[in-house]
């Protein structure tokens, strides 16, 4: 299975414990997270190799967040240090009615003010097949987003496959911005993950259902895949989910997962990067859409932004297994 690289922001997470507000929290729990880190932590938990590439600041906070990267198995020798700041988040959890809610202290981070250039991206390639990047790094800083063109520029020219998460944020740019961004960089992307609302927003994409919208997508961008999760949420604390995959050869729908949530953050991204360990090692569009759809589910279950789970407990519930009895 080949390496995948990939490439963002990866931030200092400070979560009020216990679902309590911000307003009365006596202090935060420390984590790490971010898209792109955790898609690779994913792949890695998977058994697969996953390279994980940012710019971070010379200080002991950033030298945690790559410490606890290298402990879950993914690679960091391609971080390039330098900068004054990582990134922060804020993450207050919903409960029932109550949505939850996310606070960035991101502007002038170390990887927003990295520059085209700043990257041996020859050198970090070499030897991988797989690049994964999403829209959360472009929306940092003019110059973030001239260096994920770069990137993808650099690994079109390796021929990798490139997967792109669109992972939108209404706090770090408009739809018309993320759109003028990114639709000139669709044309390097072969696997496209997004929403049904993201396509229509963001890349201009009508339709009346994800079939349609994802055959549109393939149409005028010439993506080899469009993956879309399905989610149908009651509370913040319980969802059903599922997922569907596009291909060339047809439409795959996985099955639903009723899911109690223990927190959410992450779930896409370990959808993600499951999909790209499935089709990496060569599974069938139905069983990768079921693969990445099981351990998306499981992240639900696990505090954190990364999903620590094992390849075994994914295959078991992907394969309608024992469905959260204590194992004996």
């Amino acid at each position: 299975m080949p390496a995948v690289i990939t490439f963002g922001e990866i931030m200092l997470r400070l979560t009020s414990p216990g679902h309590q507000r911000f307003a009365q929290a006596p202090g935060f729990e420390i984590t790490f997270g971010g898209a792109e880190a955790n898609v690779a932590v994913m792949i890695a938990q998977l058994g697969g190799r996953a390279e994980y590439i940012t710019r971070l600041p010379d200080n002991d906070i950033a030298q945690r967040a790559i410490d606890e990267l290298r402990g879950l198995r993914v690679g960091v020798d391609g971080i390039v240090r330098g900068g004054d700041r990582i990134g922060v988040y804020y993450l207050e959890q919903g409960a029932s009615q109550r949505a939850g809610k996310v606070i960035y202290d991101r502007a002038h981070s170390a990887i927003a003010e990295a520059r085209p250039g700043d990257f041996d991206w020859k050198k970090i390639f070499s030897g991988a097949g797989w690049f994964h990047w999403s829209g959360i790094t472009p929306a940092l800083s003019a110059a973030a987003a001239a260096l994920s063109a770069e990137a993808c520029e650099a690994a079109r020219a390796e021929g990798m496959t490139i997967s792109f998460d669109m992972n939108y944020r209404t706090k770090l740019w408009t739809q018309a911005e993320a759109g003028a961004v990114l639709t000139p960089l669709m044309q390097h992307v072969d696997l496209c993950v997004c929403g049904l609302e993201e396509a229509r927003g963001v890349l201009g994409i009508e339709g009346e259902s994800e079939a349609e919208v994802a055959a549109r997508l393939k149409e005028r961008f010439g993506f080899r895949m469009v993956a879309m999760t399905q989610r149908h949420a009651d509370s913040a604390n319980q969802t059903r989910w599922g997922a569907m995959l596009f291909t060339e050869t047809g439409v795959f729908t996985s099955a639903r997962h009723d899911i109690a949530i223990v927190d959410r953050v992450g779930a896409g991204d370990s959808f993600t990067g499951a999909l790209i360990f499935s089709l990496s090692r060569g599974d069938d569009p139905q069983r990768a859409i079921e693969f990445a759809v099981a351990a998306s589910a499981l992240k639900h279950t696990v505090p954190g932004d990364y999903n620590r789970v094992t390849l075994g407990e994914v295959e078991t519930l992907a394969a309608g297994g024992h469905g959260g009895r204590v194992q004996r």
